[in-house]
């Protein structure tokens, strides 16, 4: 009886520690054999495996001049235009980048002495679509509203929309001035008198010396006083401003016209999508309506 009672009191001693002696033992390991690694980084990924937002929309404008401040890091740069104040221009993955012609990988860009920057907004920042690195002398365009030319210095300055400050430029004697548009526009005298506060240009430039912006071609688009007449569909019509944007099928392009709803009985039968004939003029701000008729 002692020793049933003796091995009583063992046995149950004995099964704990065995217990305590298996739950220190270590797992086993995982056969790894056919379990993937998921810890392994992935190796050679395509670049489109990256998901990238579309580019911004709107128009564009092409600058030329001289890429300083560059900033890798906060994918940024400073473009020095002559005779403005630097821009701070933004970039990213999906900016195109060429030297001369060929594509080059967004890390090979640096500050550069000579850069044609095609720029759009992204909201209030200035982002560049492509940037075009030039051995010789870039060129660029600008389109915009003359705020005013000097005609001793030859200077020419440009508002643009795409353009947070002003577009400066040197017309020099040999530049090809002509206006475009209707033939009642382009059948009137054209040249350096077109070149006034208010008037409607689109510019050709490359860089001269000391990096200034040297007028090549000035296609002169309205000037303040002129005559126009506009034949197409509305895109866009606010009766309370007394706005409405017409698209040209004869250019394609969108004009933004401006009318008195009060003086033109006409303007209360329009609709969105009317077909519509208007003659305006243009008072170096914008187009004003003369005449509505339905179409």
């Amino acid at each position: 009886m002692f020793m049933l009672w003796g091995a009583a009191l063992v046995l149950p001693a004995a099964t704990a520690r065995s217990q305590q002696l298996v739950s220190l033992q270590p797992a086993a390991e995982p056969d790894r054999s056919t379990a993937p690694d998921k810890s392994a980084a992935p190796k050679d990924l395509p670049s489109d495996s990256v998901s990238l937002p579309p580019l911004p929309p709107g128009k564009t404008t092409i600058m030329g001049g001289q890429i300083r401040n560059f900033d890798p890091v906060r994918d940024q740069f400073s473009l020095q235009i002559y005779g403005q104040r630097p821009m701070k221009i933004l970039f990213d993955e999906r900016t195109q980048i060429y030297r001369d012609g060929v594509r080059i990988p967004v890390r090979n860009l640096g500050p550069e002495e000579h850069a044609s920057v095609q720029t759009t907004l992204d909201g209030a920042n200035v982002f560049a679509v492509s940037i075009h690195i030039l051995s010789g002398s870039p060129e660029g365009e600008c389109e915009g509203r003359v705020i005013r030319f000097n005609p001793d210095k030859g200077e020419l300055v440009v508002a643009s929309q795409m353009s947070p400050a002003p577009v400066t430029l040197i017309v020099p004697p040999n530049a090809s001035i002509a206006r475009v548009g209707e033939p009642e526009f382009t059948g009137g005298p054209s040249g350096l008198s077109d070149l006034v506060a208010g008037s409607l240009v689109s510019a050709s430039f490359e860089s001269g010396s000391a990096q200034r912006n040297v007028a090549t071609q000035i296609k002169v688009l309205a000037v303040p006083g002129a005559a126009f007449a506009f034949t197409g569909n509305i895109s866009y019509l606010d009766m309370n401003t007394g706005t409405m944007v017409l698209v040209d099928p004869r250019d394609g392009k969108s004009y933004q016209i401006h009318f008195d709803s009060a003086r033109l009985p006409a303007s209360q039968s329009l609709r969105p999508q009317s077909n519509v004939t208007v003659s305006a003029t243009y008072d170096g701000s914008q187009y004003a309506a003369n005449t509505i008729t339905m179409n």
